[in-house]
């Protein structure tokens, strides 16, 4: 396995810097197999009668956050898949309130929601595993703007910290909802 440490900022679109810029330094497979656990315990710690709390009317409940994360983390592991084996096809982007509206993730139970979350990451690890040298630096084009192979697994790890910061801050505080270890964060 190639050990991946960093990514440059021409790797992938300046809209993405808000994800990237989240990753703290390491093997980004290392960061990508740790990090998980620390989402799936903050995803454990939600009582099952605030899985579907909203913090403002129009936002996403916890279920649906989730839910959000799993399919990111499948498309941007496709395309990872797609430049690593040199696939010269311009990939569509992801309308994630659509993918959102058809997810079905409000109505599963956030238990079940974690358990796929896991079992995703878990195939995006090995993915990342399997990729030679060469393939960490191809590049491809998605949503009209080029990425390479190792940006999108720094991508993938800051999009999960983005969202787990988010429920940090806006799901888990209030007088019957704490953080992890019974505080709010």
């Amino acid at each position: 396995m190639e050990s991946v440490t960093s990514v440059d900022r021409v790797e992938y679109a300046p809209f993405y810097e808000t994800y990237v810029c989240r990753v703290p330094p390491g093997n980004i497979v290392e960061i990508l197999t740790e990090q998980v656990g620390e989402t799936l315990s903050l995803v454990g710690s939600v009582p099952p009668d605030r899985e579907q709390y909203r913090y403002e009317p129009a936002k996403w409940s916890v279920r649906e956050v989730v839910g959000h994360m799993i399919d990111t983390e499948r498309v941007f592991a496709f395309r990872a898949l797609a430049f690593a084996r040199g696939d010269s096809a311009s990939l569509p982007g992801m309308n994630q309130d659509d993918y959102a509206a058809a997810s079905n993730a409000a109505s599963r139970p956030l238990p079940e929601l974690a358990a796929e979350f896991a079992a995703v990451r878990a195939a995006t690890v090995a993915l990342f595993r399997s990729f030679s040298r060469e393939a960490w630096s191809r590049v491809g084009l998605a949503s009209g703007c080029s990425f390479t192979v190792r940006s999108v697994s720094f991508i993938i790890a800051g999009h999960e910290l983005h969202h787990r910061r988010g429920l940090e801050r806006n799901y888990m505080t209030g007088p019957n909802l704490q953080g992890p270890g019974g505080r709010a964060p």
